[in-house]
């Protein structure tokens, strides 16, 4: 079996010792005779599942214990909508930051529920920063402050956590677990799955990201692996990354070729040598590796290893 290295900004690759744990343990969950897709919800194994991966994620991020943690259908996509309906009504205001794509598409929706005041756009530079608070145009009493730490088409990430009296919301699909956090800044944190934390079987990737030293050694190999790939592109006169430095994302890294001629070239020739899924958002173009928990520093070696060779022949 070959298995390839999987850049794709989500679903995204998973562990390959969670995935080979996840296929001894498909047809019998620990001696239940069953698969867990075939457990009641309400049954003892189950709930005992459900309760081990909460367990997990509130040791993992030092949950404090007068928060909530809900795990809920819909993806992050659900709580554009979730989040303005459960915490305001119609004549509140709330607070956000547009910093790209997945800002505008909370914007969009909460503007259905509530009314919606955008402390600040990055269009200017067509969202490759995040503009600093002390241009931000904050309302007195905003029902809450909403920004997305890391957008993932883009490859924009916030350098520093907002601040100010109106509890912080943050969607944090593409960087939970990637890094330590304190939650206890946060009035509500909420992320998708498929990136960091994996599509299923939950309480094994968790697990996994405990045994591999939790967020400190997470974010350690995160930083070196963000470090070697910018590294790369800022050498070579060759390869270009459009994002401010300050704000450049640890997980989803953009770039482009001197043409776009040789996008398709690049990205064919990454696929025979085992590197998949590096095409840019189809809105941006160019070229996005996103390297969350699971790529391996060997997976972006590759990757730099192939940019020299096809600068190479192609520069």
């Amino acid at each position: 079996m070959t298995r390839v290295y999987n850049f794709s900004a989500g679903p995204a690759a998973l562990p390959q010792e969670v995935l080979e744990r996840l296929r001894e343990e498909m047809l019998d969950w620990h001696g239940h005779g069953m698969s867990v897709m075939e457990m009641s919800h309400r049954g003892k194994a189950f709930v005992g599942i459900a309760q081990q991966a909460e367990a997990d994620l509130r040791e993992l991020l030092a949950v404090p214990s007068s928060y909530k943690v809900l795990f809920l259908q819909g993806g992050a996509t659900a709580q554009f909508a979730g989040i303005p309906l459960n915490l305001t009504t119609p004549d509140a205001v709330v607070d956000v930051v547009n910093t790209g794509a997945w800002s505008k598409k909370a914007i969009a929706e909460a503007k259905k529920y509530c009314k919606v005041n955008v402390v600040a756009d990055a269009a200017s530079s067509n969202y490759a920063h995040v503009p600093p608070q002390s241009e931000w145009k904050r309302s007195p009493n905003a029902a809450y402050l909403h920004y997305t730490p890391n957008e993932t088409i883009g490859g924009v990430e916030f350098p520093f956590v907002p601040d100010g009296d109106a509890p912080l919301v943050a969607d944090f699909s593409s960087t939970i677990l990637s890094r330590p956090l304190d939650v206890g800044r946060y009035g509500v944190i909420y992320a998708g799955a498929q990136k960091n934390i994996g599509p299923a079987g939950l309480v094994v990737v968790f697990d996994w990201v405990k045994r591999g030293g939790g967020l400190a050694a997470m974010a350690e190999r995160n930083r070196a692996k963000a470090a070697k790939l910018y590294g790369a592109i800022d050498g070579s006169g060759f390869y270009r990354n459009p994002v401010a430095v300050e704000c450049r994302s640890w997980m989803n890294v953009p770039f482009t070729l001197p043409h776009v001629e040789l996008e398709k070239p690049f990205a064919e020739g990454a696929k025979r040598a085992g590197l998949v899924a590096l095409e840019g958002h189809r809105s941006v173009g160019g070229m996005r590796a996103s390297i969350y928990n699971a790529m391996p520093l060997a997976g972006v070696d590759a990757l730099v290893e192939y940019m020299k060779e096809f600068q190479r022949t192609k520069g």
